[in-house]
């Protein structure tokens, strides 16, 4: 049935889990409106090893590979349209059985799900070894696809699809995710937010002060502007050490980037904290004394600051997902990293103007009415 639904109305598998995270976070947030409560901020403690296992942590994971493969999908996409370009139809629609392979390799790919030319010619381009032959067979597949008729022999051995094989997602994400990881802590270190003055952080010398601090993630601290820089870095790297199209690729890594923001950001509504000034609107949240910034203990209701911008990580990520599956013929290679780096700068703008927790611009002894995350932004 559901693969029925998928074929009458077009719709990816990734939906199948995107929508009903969308409704329960937001069944979350009524809760939260009627009752004042948030749920504890641990997701698991695990008391023989005295750690504990907080909901930021699985929110952001979560996004991640979501949107991880999300890309997968669209990336899977890419490499079929390249197919299509370059391999006759008569030859895609060409059933294995006319190869003359043996009934053992035959066997083998059926339940590889590869059963016409075009998907053999499709997964050898990605890599050979994915259709699960070994040394022999992949062998003798080689030979009878280079006598089929209409079959070019450098597609055996460079095939123009080959840059868009969706298992690049899942082995370059580690180069985004760890330079990723290092470029938000260092735009941390070196704009830390005025809470962190709760833990002994004022500046960014406090961190050199004690260097322990510098890898202390669980107290906090991570820039998103600083992610966005070593991610790219990650991807240029990963991407020319694979001779691969590096402002292709981003253009939908960006895509799935503004995913994992939608989930990754209710990471701060568990743990109290990124919201806005105080508000008296209905949808405002509670935040407990514990969390509240000094100043504003008598204050009730905030501004759901990680609100308003997993909702318009959430629009960026429509707009960029509908781009990039319908319209990506009309677009230049970096036109939706471009798109994205745009719509998030504009959204963090705004976004600025109701945080609390912002570190301002400071010029000598001067600290302007401007956040940094604006002046970046603006840039």
């Amino acid at each position: 049935m559901i693969k029925k639904i998928q074929k009458r109305f077009d719709v990816e598998p990734y939906w199948y889990v995107i929508v009903p995270l969308l409704l329960a976070t937001a069944v979350l947030f009524a809760y939260h409106l009627w009752t004042g409560r948030t749920p504890d901020r641990v997701f698991l403690r695990i008391a023989p090893l005295n750690f504990d296992i907080y909901w930021y942590g699985i929110c952001i994971v979560g996004g991640i590979a979501l949107g991880a493969y999300v890309v997968s999908r669209l990336v899977l996409a890419k490499g079929r349209a390249s197919l299509q370009q370059h391999v006759p139809l008569s030859v895609r629609q060409a059933p294995v059985a006319g190869l003359g392979l043996p009934d053992e390799i035959q066997e083998i790919l059926k339940r590889s799900k590869v059963e016409t030319v075009g998907e053999l010619l499709l997964t050898w381009g990605f890599d050979p070894k994915l259709l699960g032959l070994n040394t022999d067979g992949i062998e003798q597949t080689e030979q009878q696809l280079e006598q089929f008729p209409g079959v070019e022999s450098a597609w055996l051995v460079d095939a123009p699809w080959r840059q868009w094989n969706p298992e690049f997602v899942w082995s370059g994400i580690a180069w985004c995710l760890i330079l990723g990881l290092i470029g938000a802590r260092l735009y941390h270190v070196m704009t830390p937010s005025p809470s962190m003055a709760a833990v002994g952080i004022n500046s960014p010398m406090d961190y050199f002060r004690n260097p322990l601090q510098l890898i202390n993630f669980r107290n906090g601290g991570l820039g998103i502007y600083g992610g966005i820089i070593g991610g790219i870095l990650g991807l240029y790297f990963y991407t020319r050490r694979n001779r691969l199209p590096m402002l292709a690729w981003a253009d939908l890594a960006t895509v799935g980037m503004s995913l994992g923001q939608v989930f990754g950001r209710w990471g701060n509504f568990f743990n109290q904290e990124l919201y806005g000034s105080p508000t008296e609107l209905p949808w405002g949240i509670s935040i407990d004394s514990t969390y509240r910034l000094q100043g504003f203990s008598d204050a009730t209701r905030f501004h759901p600051a990680f609100l308003y911008e997993s909702l318009w990580s959430l629009l960026t990520f429509l707009l960029l997902l509908t781009l990039a599956r319908r319209y990506a013929h009309r677009l230049l290679s970096g036109d939706l990293m471009a798109l994205y780096l745009i719509a998030y700068a504009v959204g963090r703008s705004i976004l600025e103007t109701v945080r609390l927790d912002s570190r301002m611009v400071t010029i000598g002894d001067t600290t302007l009415n401007m956040a940094i995350a604006t002046l970046v932004s603006i840039v």
